[in-house]
């Protein structure tokens, strides 16, 4: 009886070599898994805001000028020195001699003095309207009758007024002063004027330091109160339409440790071009910006300092959001891709408010889902993806 061969099951050892390089090639050859980044879609706060360069203004400023002309002496005040109103001498003009015109000088300025005087009473008169019309636009507004917008036109036009009122009393000081001097002579003539601030603050310019001879009305200093800012933002108009007053505003940039907080106050009803560095026409409108913080954080600020100005337009504690770099336009819709299985799946979605580097998702999307960020043309719907590593 013959015995087996040894050496039969020997010949399966090929067979099973063979099989097992195909599943390799076959392996080999089937598509890897695209490395992606990704980011979680989360609840949480989220900020739409306009960010523009703004600049401080002191709100309101005075010009002190030369009531006579004359010899002006040297100026001792510096920028910075502190002056009261109506105390406070900030120049002395020697006036000139007098004219052989003296009596037709002293008539004319007789009648700019009626004339001034004529323009005083009637912006008194429009500014005491102006306070009654804000008074019964105040009591409106409580009411619920009339919106916001019509109550910051009323507190306009009743500043406005008031800054009439200031104008034509200045005006008429100033004739009064000329009056003083026009028509007399001899040693009343040459008698030194003296100049007093016009309002209680600080200098911010001397324009006339040196001494000179001057003209009547020639700018001498300028006064204000470094502690009474605000900031002016050059928005474009179609960012300053959506914006209402009383809006939040995120001041940075300004040289403290930390942004200060502020309001806008105003957009400014008309706007104005102006080009960008590239030469590209723009329109462009102001919004006044009120500082909110306490003087204390912010009192090294003076005015016409640069800032950030960041006008907050909406803001959610619980918005479902996720990184701008998620969502892509696919046609005229937004969409991102989710994976879903190892797999990237095409989700349209609808986008709300951004801030930027963040963007809400309205619909489409669940919170915990992860989406690929930076998607480009390399990802595919249905293709095999592999969130990378952090």
């Amino acid at each position: 009886m013959a015995t087996p061969s040894k050496s039969k099951p020997t010949r399966w050892i090929p067979y099973i070599l063979g099989a097992g390089l195909v599943v390799l090639i076959v392996i080999g050859l089937r598509p890897q898994p695209v490395t992606v980044e990704t980011a979680r879609v989360v609840t949480g706060p989220l900020r739409a805001t306009v960010s523009e360069e703004g600049k401080t203004r002191i709100k309101q400023r005075y010009v002190v000028a030369a009531p006579v002309s004359g010899q002006l002496r040297r100026i001792a005040f510096k920028p910075g020195a502190e002056v009261e109103a109506g105390v406070t001498i900030v120049a002395v003009i020697d006036p000139l001699p007098a004219s052989p015109l003296d009596e037709r000088n002293r008539a004319l300025a007789e009648a700019r003095r009626d004339s001034t005087a004529a323009v005083l009473e009637r912006s008194r008169t429009s500014q005491e309207l102006a306070r009654k019309e804000l008074g019964r636009i105040e009591q409106m507004f409580n009411a619920g009758t009339i919106s916001p917008q019509e109550l910051e036109s009323a507190k306009m036009r009743e500043n406005i007024a008031a800054r009439d009122v200031a104008s034509a009393e200045g005006a008429l000081k100033q004739v009064e002063a000329e009056l003083a001097v026009t028509g007399t002579a001899g040693a009343s003539a040459s008698a030194p004027v003296e100049v007093r601030a016009n309002a209680t603050g600080r200098v911010l310019h001397v324009f006339q330091e040196s001494a000179r001879a001057v003209m009547q009305g020639t700018p001498l200093l300028e006064i204000g109160d470094p502690s009474d800012l605000e900031v002016i933002v050059e928005m474009l108009s179609r960012d300053g339409a959506a914006i209402a007053a009383g809006a939040p505003v995120a001041l940075e940039q300004w040289g403290g440790p930390a942004a200060l907080e502020g309001r806008v106050r105003l957009v400014e009803p008309a706007a104005f071009t102006k080009y960008s560095a590239l030469g590209v026409e723009e329109q462009r409108v102001n919004v006044v910006v009120d500082i909110t913080s306490p003087r204390e954080t912010w009192r090294s600020l003076g005015d016409n300092f640069r800032v950030e100005a960041r006008v907050i337009t909406w803001e959610s504690d619980r918005a479902l959001k996720v990184p701008v770099s998620g969502i892509f336009r696919s046609g005229r819709d937004w969409a991102a891709f989710v994976v879903r299985g190892g797999a990237a799946k095409l989700v349209p979605v609808q986008a709300g408010k951004s801030s930027g580097a963040e963007i809400q998702v309205t619909e489409g999307l669940q919170e915990g889902d992860e989406v690929i960020l930076y998607p480009g043309d390399r990802i595919k719907d249905g293709q095999r993806v592999k969130p990378a590593k952090v």
